[in-house]
């Protein structure tokens, strides 16, 4: 049957024309149910699936061949989302969305801390999957953007705050020249930071920047992920102190 869940690991790019660049999606769920329906509507809006039905198949997987984004429900046997998306964190910047259930709000927040794209809660519309999916790789596109010819001169200009570099085109960071990885929304973070050195940015603003209008998360989520960058930019640079703490206010970026 079209769209049936493949064995895991499959994916339906096989039935793609070579010439033909699909966007590819990975769904990771132990409910075959779930894995053919929302697998029939990304096809329907072009996307190419990928279905795995539990982390651990899932991971080797995801690392060797990523797709454009990834699609995990918490709650899994062998590996559930949380451990498959901190195990995949040490290593990609994937986009990842969750699937979650109205009882695992604590759930949300620690995988949106953790480095969650962004989360779904079960039952959800197939339009309302699709647009958050459209959003998020948007937000990620200008990676792959060429740098040749009139695309080139349509690209943002790479920002230079001191030790600091910035690509938005590219959504490369470096610090002092060594390369950090970000997630997107890590990425969108820091971009608002660095963008207005010195200013205050209240937990808001910072959550209109990085998330699109109709999610919600918490302070404890800006903090999470605050507390994230910092760890990866010291992770290069022990002495790293360049993201500040306005307590009661928000965060701002000194580049001196």
């Amino acid at each position: 049957m079209p769209g049936a869940p493949a064995p895991a690991g499959a994916t339906s790019d096989d039935i793609t024309p070579a010439a033909v660049r699909q966007q590819s999606i990975a769904l990771v769920d132990d409910d075959r149910n779930i894995l053919t329906t929302v697998s029939i509507g990304l096809q329907a809006e072009g996307f190419a699936t990928r279905l795995y039905t539990d982390g651990e198949a899932a991971l080797k997987a995801l690392l060797d061949n990523p797709p454009d984004l990834a699609i995990f429900d918490i709650k899994m046997p062998r590996m559930d989302g949380l451990h498959l998306l901190q195990s995949l964190r040490e290593q990609s910047s994937l986009p990842v969305i969750f699937l979650t259930s109205k009882d695992e709000e604590p759930d949300e927040a620690l995988g949106l801390a953790m480095g969650a794209d962004d989360y779904i809660t079960k039952p959800f519309s197939q339009r309302l999957l699709i647009a958050r999916i459209r959003a998020i790789l948007r937000r990620s596109e200008l990676a792959k953007t060429p740098n040749e010819g009139s695309a080139r001169e349509n690209l943002p200009e790479p920002v230079l705050r001191g030790r600091l570099s910035l690509d938005p085109a590219r959504h490369q960071v470096t610090w002092d020249g060594e390369p950090v990885s970000l997630t997107v929304t890590e990425f969108l973070i820091l971009e608002a930071l660095a963008l207005r050195p010195g200013v205050v940015k209240s937990r808001n603003q910072l959550m209109d920047a990085a998330y699109s209008e109709d999610v919600y998360v918490d302070d404890r989520t800006i903090d999470s992920h605050i507390k994230r960058l910092r760890r990866k930019f010291r992770a290069v640079d022990p002495e790293f102190t360049a993201i500040d703490t306005l307590y009661g206010a928000g965060y701002s970026f000194t580049d001196g």
